[in-house]
């Protein structure tokens, strides 16, 4: 298994990064990463995600809604082909640090026969693709309405 996991304190409320978060119509305007993503972000439903990590293709998946609890955590599992090929469980996850100050835990951990194969470009592209995303995120939750 290979994780990757980043984190970035955003000066904002659990709703309101929950709430940017899962206007899943507004992600191409702001996220650099997840370019595109539909349906409803609820425990039992699939997504359509399509990601693109920074100087890389693009690639569209289905994954099914694990959690979705608001204000903590949205967590998904995504598969290339059949179980066991290519998993990933990707997570969000929302923590208050302080006051009006959250952490935000963005992270996925992949299993497979072929996860080995691709560790050089989970650890370098994803990862940046998830430090953007973090960044843009941190942006819009900081900016006055």
């Amino acid at each position: 298994m290979v994780e990757i996991r980043t984190e970035i304190e955003i000066r904002a409320t659990a709703a309101r990064v929950w709430a940017i978060l899962t206007d899943f119509a507004a992600h191409p305007q702001w996220n650099p990463f997840v370019r595109s993503i539909s349906g409803r972000p609820a425990a039992g439903e699939t997504l359509t995600v399509s990601v693109q990590p920074p100087g890389g293709k693009g690639m569209t998946f289905r994954p099914k809604v694990l959690i979705a609890e608001p204000g903590r955590e949205l967590r998904w599992r995504g598969r290339l082909l059949l179980p066991g090929i290519f998993d990933g469980e990707h997570y969000f996850q929302i923590r208050e640090s302080k006051p009006g100050i959250i952490t935000f835990l963005h992270g996925e951990q992949f299993s497979g026969l072929l996860v080995p194969l691709a560790r050089s470009g989970l650890e370098s592209g994803t990862k940046a693709g998830f430090e953007a995303m973090n960044q843009a995120l941190k942006k819009r939750a900081e900016e006055q309405d």
